[in-house]
């Protein structure tokens, strides 16, 4: 059985997934790239890491903070995860 965490954790990676091939201009498809893949190295640049950032923020409702606003954060699709689910968490502890 799938935990719901996982459940939510894939659906966020698809969801981020879908953000990239869309904001993240890269030269290769977004689904042929391993979660743990160098975005940088796969060609995403400074810009349109901005634009994945505000593709996510308007996905998920969250706001990046500036302690986020770096390559490690947009390094792969895993570090966003973990950002997200991050800003996701506490978003939800706000409430």
């Amino acid at each position: 059985a799938v935990r719901p965490q996982e459940a939510m954790e894939k659906d966020m990676k698809q969801t981020i997934r879908d953000i990239l091939g869309k904001h993240g201009g890269l030269p290769v498809p977004v689904d042929q790239l391993a979660d743990d893949a160098d975005l940088y190295a796969a060609g995403l640049s400074s810009f349109a890491s901005v634009q994945v950032m505000l593709g996510l923020e308007e996905a998920f409702d969250v706001e990046f903070p500036d302690n986020l606003l770096n390559r490690k954060s947009f390094q792969s699709i895993d570090a966003i995860t973990r950002a997200v689910s991050s800003l996701v968490g506490n978003a939800e502890a706000a409430e």
